[in-house]
């Protein structure tokens, strides 16, 4: 699985396009805004010669959906998430108000993943794990094969995901990671929703937030 990523909106996200020799892609949390960085990905799409078949979301958080709609009509596709975060995607647009964002309304999910769960495009598959606590329904997708996780806002380089927006639980974001990434082999890179890769061993070593 090849794993290319762009930094898109004021928010400064990681929005991600997965793909394989297939050519087939999924693009994971399409944060992208202005018209520049909705050209920008369709380019890359487009100069690849890929085909996307699947939109995930690891969370529903606005910087996370921006371009939602965008890519769900451009390509046809089904919005596909955790249930937990229905209603955060359903606020997104008064949650723009308040960061001064305007966000377009997402379309419904028409997909609701769950622990365990796989997502399959070409000869990759990624398995779902629930990891609640930045928000309520935060998901990582784990390509066991690759040894590649992408985290969302859980797990990021010597920081975590915050707790203070809605549906956030400092304890419970605290357990995920504990019980559900830090189980994962320490060679796993991690690819998170803000900054640069880490892998899982280097984050048990030196996470202020997680150590003792």
């Amino acid at each position: 699985m090849q794993i290319h990523y762009f930094t898109f909106n004021p928010f400064q996200e990681n929005t991600y396009v997965l793909y394989d020799a297939t050519r087939e892609c999924i693009i994971v949390d399409p944060g992208c805004y202005s018209q520049e960085e909705k050209n920008e990905l369709v380019r890359f799409i487009t100069n690849a010669g890929l085909t996307p078949v699947k939109l995930v979301l690891s969370h529903g958080h606005i910087d996370h959906i921006l371009g939602n709609s965008f890519i769900a009509g451009r390509y046809g596709l089904k919005v596909e998430m955790h249930a937990g975060d229905a209603a955060i995607l359903k606020s997104a647009p008064v949650y723009g108000e308040m960061w001064g964002v305007r966000v377009e309304p997402s379309p419904d999910p028409s997909v609701w993943l769950k622990e365990g769960d796989e997502i399959r495009f070409g000869s990759t598959v990624l398995k779902i794990i629930f990891t609640p606590g930045h928000s309520p329904g935060s998901v990582c997708l784990y390509n066991e094969a690759d040894r590649t996780l992408i985290g969302g806002d859980v797990l990021f380089f010597e920081s975590i995901g915050r707790t203070d927006l809605p549906g956030g639980d400092p304890a419970t974001l605290l357990q995920s990671i504990r019980s559900k990434l830090f189980t994962l082999p320490d060679e796993v890179r991690v690819f998170p929703g803000h900054g640069p890769d880490t892998t899982i061993g280097y984050e048990k070593q030196n996470n202020p937030f997680l150590q003792g």
